[in-house]
């Protein structure tokens, strides 16, 4: 794909990964609307990317929210125009410290669910449609080894993530043909407030730098079409995992 003069949209952009890809697609050239709750966070990386000469803008807004996917989109596309590039970084780990699912109330995995499966895909419908016009698009999922794992007190987490990666499959072979493709990323481990919350005893000088994974899937992102669409891949070893 090409990042030089896309419109992309960024969710869960105000730190973390998604602050770090939002920073790395517009250095090379993307037109990055970053959408995240935290309005003061988000326009402080917002500033840093405008400082640097690349563009940014500023969504507020939660993903979760059943009312939000249609005026984001819109909103989206009015300040970088119609979206080529659509990133689903947007996440919540559900209840922390993380529980078992025995200690897991309804309400709690229906957030999770929300956040990190309904929500995108009620964004990816909104955008994909246009996409769909213009034949050319690109919607990646970043999602986590937690969605092929089993792992204890990770349940919330790990089974929105798998419902996640059968979503960008689904969407791949309905919209096959048009133009429009998807791509599930595994960034690995990362030195992120969200692990932290997670992993607390984690030593950070074992996790990898946001930077640094952001920059690998940039790489993933521009050699996209050599990819089958629905794809889960590995950012850490840059191949497409089993």
């Amino acid at each position: 794909m090409r990042i030089q003069g896309a419109a992309a949209l960024v969710t869960g952009g105000s730190r973390g990964l998604g602050a770090a890809l939002g920073g790395a697609l517009a250095r090379e050239g993307a037109r990055v609307a970053f959408v995240a709750r935290g309005a003061a966070e988000l326009e402080a990386v917002a500033q840093r990317i405008r400082a640097a000469g690349g563009e940014a803008h500023t969504l507020a807004g939660d993903v979760g929210d059943p009312r939000a996917a249609s005026s984001l989109a819109g909103a989206a596309a009015a300040l970088v125009g119609p979206i080529d590039l659509l990133v689903h970084g947007a996440s919540t780990l559900g209840p922390v410290p993380l529980r078992l699912l025995l200690d897991t109330e309804a309400a709690e995995l229906e957030r999770a669910l929300a956040v990190n499966l309904v929500g995108p895909f009620r964004l990816t419908r909104a955008v994909a449609g246009g996409m769909v016009l213009r034949g050319r698009g690109l919607v990646v999922h970043i999602t986590s080894d937690a969605s092929v794992v089993a792992y204890p007190r990770w349940g919330a987490y790990g089974v929105s993530k798998a419902a996640f990666d059968q979503l960008a499959r689904v969407w791949a072979a309905e919209l096959d043909g048009t133009g429009v493709r998807f791509l599930s990323v595994d960034p690995g481990e990362m030195d992120t407030r969200m692990h932290a919350e997670a992993v607390p005893e984690a030593d950070p000088a074992t996790l990898a730098d946001p930077a640094a994974v952001a920059e690998r899937i940039v790489a993933l992102i521009r050699g996209s079409e050599t990819f089958t669409s629905g794809a889960r891949l590995d950012a850490s070893a840059m191949v497409a995992a089993p």
